[in-house]
This record gives C-alpha cells, structure tokens and sequence, in this order.
C-alpha cells in the first residue's frame, strides 16, 4: 500500500503529520484551562522528576540496569517546568498568591538538574540552556525585565562550570568514568574528526555514498536508519527496515552520539533534507512566536480565554528550541531515535496553536464589518 512507509525517512514523515493533526484536533477541541493545563504540567513535572531520580540511582545500585530517559524525554521534562512556571506567573498577574507552588517547581528544577545531569551532560546544557530561554520568553509575555542581565549571565555560567566541576570530581572519588566530562570531551575529540570526515566526503543533496555505509551493497545511500525513530516502535510496525541494534549501535555512534545532528541529517537524508528541516525550526520558531504575542495581546485587553493555551504554548515553545539547538547543533542523539519522536511531538505542541488563532482572527475581522 502506498500508506506504508518504505524507509526511516517516509516513517518520519508519516509520524509527524499524525501528530501534527492529532494534536491540533486536541488543542482546539478540548477546553485547556489554566488549573488543567498547570495541573498537567505538574504531575507530569513530578513523573519525570521520579523516573530521572531513579535512573540515576541505579548508576550506585549493584544489579539495577539504567535506561537513560533524559535523553528521550528531557525536553519533555523542560516543557513540564517551563509551563508550570508560566502558569504561576498568570496566576500572579491575576492577583493570585503562588509561593509555595513555586517554590516547589524549584525543587523540581534542582532535583531534575542533578538526577539528569549525574546521567549526561548533554542533557545538562539542554536543560539549564532551555530554562534560561523559558525565563526570557516569560520575561518577554509579562513585560517584565530582561531576564539576559550581566549578573544572571555570570550566575548560569557559574552554575554550569560548577556542576561539570562537580561531576568530575565525582568521577575520580568514586572511580566511575561514566561521570567524567573530561573522558566524554576526549572521546569526542577522538571520534568527531573521523566521523565528520566520513560525513563530508560521502554527503550527496539526497543522501549519502552507499559504499561509505554500514550496511555496504544493501545500502541504498539514502534512510539507512542513522536517524530514526524509536525501534521499538518501527518493529511493532513489523516494518522492515535496516535497523542497528546490539552490537551495531557502536557502528550507528559514529554518526549519533560523536557529530551534532546536521551532520547526521545531512548524511542519512540528504542535504536538501537538512535545508529542509532547518527552514521548518525557523518557521516553528516565527509561528510560535507569533501566536504567542497574540495571546498577550488578548490577556492584556482582559480576556481570560487562551490563558491555559499561553502557559502550554510557552513552555512547547521554549522545549522545542532548545532540543533543537542542542539536538542540532552539538549532540545528534538529543534529536534522534525516541528523542526524534519528542522533538516531532513539541514541533506538532507549536504548530497545533495555529488554527484557533486563524479561527478568532477570522471572527474579528468578520466583526469588525458588521
């Protein structure tokens, strides 16, 4: 059937205009009040909080296997804590006290900023980079001051060579390398140049050499499963595709954990892929933008309708720019596999805005010439 997706990339595509759809449908179907939405936020918030704590757990606990979910669902985590906070500044605005609540989503912020960072460090500069652009566009949506003042720039630079520093030096009193910053910028220095070598002289606008692939003459020098999406999820599908897993991810890491994810794109898909992609983030980011002025625009004349909608909006937005960032310029496997599918669903929690926008902008203008 021509519905079945032939290869990793035609998946992709098939997944995100699903998710696109399905959750525009549910952002402009079901009522999102602000108590739902921060609701929400927070026990999601607390979920994630618990299942990073125990992750990082079972990297001390003799016979506990741990499974890495900041990198699938850290910026899920961050969409979590940046509504929340969000929420809390319209419940102020309102006249409403939040102390304690905020207070307690700063506990989950530091719990979530030692339980993810003791597990990667990408996820480390994904998180305290996604929170400082949270605060920005908080910032920006209650017209308040400018969250980039010299003084909070030195505290977060200070906060990211003190954790880094901290994990180092726990490695080392503990013997556990799997901590050590130091080993995994070595391990990078190691692998990046042959790896980007690789890349450079096998990248085709449609993909790749087939003969500087893995999989050699069954390649088909485009989708040979780099980037993918979870592969869980592609063999409950029963789809046969070329997939690396056991042994072959250490073949796979050459493009998914040593190069940041440009260059991972650009091999797998193509460059015109790559061109493709970035020109969609621009457009994700303009949109979200967009809509969000609009919503301020509505609190500010009173209306208390988007309030839910503009809390969830700004921390999608704030999730989905910094997993792209990251993702995309530093680390591939923050954008890649499960990662793939977070990043598809924050672009769909954007875009999906949209049409109740079109929709009220419409009965304005229809208003306006009666």
């Amino acid at each position: 059937m021509a519905l079945v997706a032939g290869n990793h990339f035609q998946l992709i595509i098939e997944v995100a205009i699903i998710l696109q759809i399905g959750i525009m449908f549910i952002l402009n179907v079901v009522p999102l009040s602000l108590s739902a939405v921060l609701l929400v936020a927070l026990a999601l918030g607390v979920g994630l909080t618990v299942i990073f704590g125990f992750d990082s757990l079972s990297l001390f606990l003799p016979g506990f296997t741990h499974h890495e979910f900041t990198h699938p669902y850290g910026a899920i985590a961050l969409l979590a804590i940046v509504t929340s906070l969000a929420g809390l500044y319209i419940m102020e605005e309102v006249g409403i006290q939040t102390r304690g609540l905020k207070n307690f989503v700063i506990l989950l912020m530091i719990l979530i900023t030692i339980a993810g960072g003791l597990m990667h460090r990408s996820f480390l500069l994904l998180w305290l980079l996604g929170i400082l652009i949270g605060y920005f566009i908080i910032s920006k949506s209650f017209r308040q001051k400018a969250v980039f003042t010299v003084k909070r720039v030195i505290m977060v630079v200070a906060v990211v060579i003190v954790s880094f520093g901290s994990l180092e030096i726990v490695s080392r009193l503990l013997d556990m390398p799997i901590f050590s910053p130091l080993l995994r910028l070595e391990r990078i220095d190691q692998f990046a140049l042959p790896s980007l070598e690789i890349v450079l002289k096998n990248t085709t606008l449609l993909g790749h050499n087939p003969a500087s692939s893995f999989w050699g003459n069954e390649s088909q020098g485009f989708a040979d499963g780099y980037i993918s999406l979870p592969i869980n999820l592609i063999m409950a599908f029963g789809l046969s595709f070329p997939l690396f897993y056991g042994i072959l991810v250490t073949k796979k890491d050459v493009i998914d954990y040593f190069l940041p994810g440009i260059f991972g794109i650009s091999y797998d898909f193509g460059y015109l892929t790559l061109i493709f992609l970035l020109g969609w983030c621009i457009l994700v980011f303009f949109l979200g933008f967009k809509i969000l002025s609009i919503y301020r625009e509505k609190r500010e004349k009173g209306s208390k309708k988007f309030l839910g909608r503009e809390a969830l909006l700004i921390g999608s937005l704030t999730a989905f720019i910094a997993q792209a960032l990251i993702g995309l310029f530093l680390i591939n496997r923050s954008i890649n596999g499960t990662a793939l599918l977070t990043f598809l669903f924050l672009s769909a929690m954007v875009v999906g805005h949209i049409v109740l926008v079109k929709e009220n902008l419409r009965e304005k203008i229809e208003g306006g010439r009666r």
